[in-house]
């Protein structure tokens, strides 16, 4: 009966998001740039009963968020916990599927061609521009969903692109995301979703340690929260 109503769940879910989706591009001629995204984003997560509760606050000065990665409906967790313009990096392929690629396209957000040689080239070069609009990016820095509660290893192109522009980096940790939202087991639940915002700080080449020791704190405020949600 539990496996029933996870997969009844799930389809109800997915439906939810391509109506929220398909909510953001009627929107997004009539209102002012980010709120169509806000307004799909916590549309979607009100329907699915996954209320955003939120630890801590943005920084207003943060130029890079870095987050864990385990569900699709991270960015619309995301999005719904602050007004701030955010702009997602994600793979190329995604920028073609149809309907869910059109409603990224409209964002401006930022596609990486990660089988391409000229791929960093391309990233900094699209970061610095969203930077000089002043809109906040978004990074997950371990590349692809995680399927477990412990993170994949970092990739190096976040670190690469804050010390380059010494940004202010915020990391955020989503608990337990799958749980609601697991798009590949064809599963979903219903329940509040958190979102952990740390410290913020300014990258530099200067603390070659800074991103390891990020990795490793976003671990342990995971472990913490993910051990109280599941007590």
């Amino acid at each position: 009966m539990k496996t029933i109503f996870a997969r009844i769940n799930w389809v109800l879910s997915l439906l939810i998001i391509f109506i929220g989706l398909g909510l953001k591009i009627v929107l997004w001629k009539f209102i002012p740039k980010p709120y169509a995204s806000k307004i799909a984003s916590c549309f979607i997560q009100n329907l699915m009963l996954n209320p955003v509760v939120k630890v801590g606050k943005i920084d207003p000065e943060a130029q890079m968020l870095i987050a864990n990665h385990q569900s699709d409906i991270d960015i619309s967790t995301l999005e719904c916990t602050t007004t701030r313009d955010l702009v997602w990096v994600a793979k190329k392929e995604l920028f073609s599927t149809p309907f869910f690629g059109l409603a990224i396209r409209l964002s401006d957000d930022i596609a990486v061609d990660r089988g391409s040689k000229a791929a960093l080239v391309s990233l900094v070069r699209e970061t610095k521009k969203r930077l000089e609009q002043g809109r906040c990016v978004v990074m997950f820095p371990e590349g692809t969903r995680s399927s477990s509660d412990k993170m994949l290893p970092f990739k190096p192109g976040a670190n690469m692109i804050a010390n380059k522009f010494e940004l202010i980096v915020q990391p955020v940790v989503l608990i337990n995301t799958a749980r609601y939202f697991n798009l590949k087991g064809k599963s979903g639940s219903i329940g509040p979703i958190k979102v952990v915002y740390l410290d913020s700080f300014k990258a530099s080449k200067e603390d070659p340690d800074w991103f390891k020791n990020c990795e490793k704190k976003m671990q342990e405020t995971y472990d913490k929260y993910y051990a109280e949600l599941n007590a």
